[in-house]
């Protein structure tokens, strides 16, 4: 694996391999000492246009734990404010020797033409892109669904025939593109449930059935997840939706729903959560949420993805018992 862009340019194999990677660095994370010497030497530069403060850490975390060194850049107050390019800021990140870049930014498309650029030699992970994708968030929600649903029993699963549905803020949101692409490869049957104001042109077409009517959808699918997405005011610049006490009532995870639901289905949510708007604090708090499991598993995944990137495969097993 050269570069982690997009969720769609995973195959089956690659995927499960990736979630079977990160079982390894999650024994990891249990014992006295979570170093592994992996990435000693690689320069890891985490490279943020965009302030995501949950997702920076979750990288900086996984990189050091396999003995990586770490540069944080934020573009904020840098010289990117004042204009300088993504291909210069590339450059300099290439003249100080990184190995690999983690790169999340407002525009659409910017990871892939760092990645195909000759500016940088250097490993490219999306870590979100516009109202693109986030590749790395749908391989951890996955990695949790398949521990919840399959136990100790999970190696070399994918997903097959596991009843997903993913609620809310679809227009804006690259963890549905990216959660909807990987669970496809994975075998999952997935269902999107949105105002129609915030499901995208084209979502017709997507391999995902589309409803707008969650009570509906909920008593149809009985589904084995059940996805709630942060509704993205930061994103929106026009009236999606009446208001926000209106959405809570027709889409949001309250209470009731959360009684109706089956005792088994899994409860995400993407964070940070909007507590009262898309989910209840008894939702987001209950036994069936797997919220902070997402967070302790987003750095699993994550060294798995830097391990698969930067080490290639020598000294695979070594490096991991």
């Amino acid at each position: 694996m050269r570069h982690l862009l997009s969720t769609k340019d995973l195959s089956r194999d690659e995927a499960v391999r990736i979630l079977d990677i990160a079982e390894d660095m999650a024994d990891v994370q249990n014992r006295e000492v979570k170093k592994l010497p992996t990435l000693r030497g690689k320069t890891v530069v985490n490279l943020f246009f965009e302030d995501s403060t949950r997702t920076r850490i979750s990288f900086e975390a996984a990189a050091k734990r396999l003995s990586a060194d770490v540069i944080n850049f934020s573009a904020k107050g840098s010289s990117v404010s004042k204009g300088e390019s993504l291909k210069d800021t590339a450059q300099t990140l290439a003249a100080m020797g990184a190995d690999g870049v983690v790169i999340r930014h407002h525009a659409s498309g910017a990871p892939q033409v760092l990645a195909q650029s000759d500016w940088i030699d250097a490993g490219v992970v999306n870590a979100g892109d516009g109202t693109h994708e986030h590749p790395t968030q749908a391989l951890l929600d996955a990695f949790t669904m398949r521990r919840r649903l399959h136990g100790h029993a999970s190696r070399g699963r994918a997903l097959d025939g596991v009843r997903v549905v993913i609620v809310g803020d679809i227009l804006h949101s690259r963890v549905a593109r990216s959660n909807l692409w990987l669970l496809e490869t994975l075998g999952a049957e997935l269902t999107f449930v949105a105002p129609a104001t915030l499901v995208p042109v084209g979502a017709e077409s997507w391999p995902a059935a589309v409803g707008f009517d969650l009570d509906a959808t909920l008593a149809a699918v009985r589904p084995d997840v059940l996805m709630m997405l942060r509704i993205q005011s930061e994103r929106m610049n026009a009236a999606y939706f009446p208001n926000a006490r209106e959405y809570a009532r027709q889409w949001g995870l309250d209470d009731e729903r959360m009684g109706a639901l089956r005792p088994d289905t899994i409860v995400m949510h993407p964070g940070p959560m909007n507590r009262g708007l898309e989910i209840s604090s008894g939702a987001a708090d209950s036994p069936q949420s797997t919220v902070l499991e997402q967070v302790a598993n987003g750095v699993s995944i994550r060294m798995a993805v830097l391990y698969l990137l930067l080490s290639g495969e020598r000294g695979e097993r070594e490096a991991l018992s």
